[in-house]
């Protein structure tokens, strides 16, 4: 059985997504929670995830150099807005 690049991208979703459920459902590590780093962790796995959609499912890989620009800086700035909301004091 031959794998194409498409199976490889939606395994490489699926792990990633796997690993987000498990961050997110309060992973333990030697008794602590892992807080912080957890949230910073799903963060990013979520920047991967959305670029292995945008690039490869979207077929923005192939695209005008302006698309991939705009679709990996809208990205970009919604995840620095979800971190910029996360810093600000709760009141």
């Amino acid at each position: 059985m031959r794998f194409t690049k498409a199976d490889t991208v939606f395994a490489g979703l699926v792990l990633a997504t796997a690993a987000s459920w498990w961050l997110g459902e309060g992973a333990v590590v030697s008794g602590q929670s892992l807080g912080t780093a957890a949230t910073l962790a799903v963060l990013a796995l979520s920047v991967f995830k959305g670029a292995l959609i945008a690039l490869d499912y979207m077929e923005l890989r192939t695209a005008p150099a302006l698309w991939r620009r705009v679709v990996m800086g809208w990205l970009g700035v919604v995840i620095g807005l979800i971190l910029l909301v996360g810093l600000l004091p709760r009141a």
